[in-house]
């Protein structure tokens, strides 16, 4: 991919690690974090071959769609780095919304046009001897040209949606300015910030919702996220604070 980051700009401080192909950018991302690649390190593939998303979930990864992951020390504790599934989310949603698109966001990290997945964020992160964060490896897959048609839920891409002109080049280049903004509003702001711009672009906010637990399934009116990014589910026997699960609208 030797011509191709000449075809994309990156703010300052940023750089791009580019590939024809890999297996996972997440697992080349973590390579490069765990021997000291600095902040804004971002690797781009046109392929991947093994890529997955959350709970080792596959990720159809088709050329002519987005697969790239970014290296972030933000140097806070370990506690806050859940955080970042929100700015880069709030990011993707900016990147998509320059294409004159009307992205939503889905707890806790899929961006959705009309109801359909356009992208996915996979965050994985090491903790420092301090309890600090050392690394986060944010991944992002986000369908521009191609979508897969799948059993279990509805998927699109920037071409289907409307922007039939959008790149991969162009969709990098706007999301890496997008992380790059975000990620200094949350360090001057906190999480107060990036939780009201993820709001606002929330899908279901105020609806009534099927969370899907490891263990049990909740049916609950979803009231807000809190200031640790947790959902909060309001149920005929209480509210909830639900930190990790399979959101469904209705009853599932």
């Amino acid at each position: 991919m030797a011509d191709a980051p000449s075809l994309v700009t990156l703010p300052e401080g940023w750089r791009l690690d580019a590939r024809d192909s890999v297996g996972s950018t997440n697992d080349e991302a973590r390579a490069l974090a765990a021997a000291g690649a600095p902040h804004g390190t971002i690797v781009w593939a046109r392929r991947q071959e093994a890529g997955r998303g959350r709970r080792g979930r596959s990720w159809f990864s088709r050329e002519g769609n987005l697969t790239c992951s970014a290296i972030l020390r933000p140097q806070v504790p370990f506690s806050r780095a859940g955080e970042l599934t929100f700015v880069v989310g709030v990011a993707v949603a900016d990147a998509v919304a320059s294409f004159g698109l009307e992205p939503k966001l889905k707890w806790p990290n899929d961006v959705q046009i009309a109801g359909d997945k356009l992208a996915g964020i996979l965050l994985e992160a090491a903790v420092a001897p301090d309890r600090s964060v050392d690394w986060i490896v944010a991944g992002v897959g986000l369908n521009v040209a191609h979508h897969p048609q799948l059993a279990d839920y509805a998927a699109t891409s920037l071409h289907a949606a409307g922007a039939k002109d959008a790149t991969v080049e162009a969709v990098l280049q706007r999301l890496a300015a997008g992380l790059d903004r975000h990620l200094a509003e949350w360090r001057a702001e906190g999480f107060d910030a990036t939780r009201a711009a993820w709001l606002g672009r929330a899908v279901g906010l105020g609806a009534r919702i099927t969370v899907r637990l490891e263990t049990e399934t909740l049916v609950g009116v979803f009231e807000h996220i809190d200031p640790t990014g947790a959902l909060i589910l309001r149920t005929d026997t209480g509210r909830h604070s639900i930190t990790a699960g399979d959101v469904f609208f209705g009853r599932g």
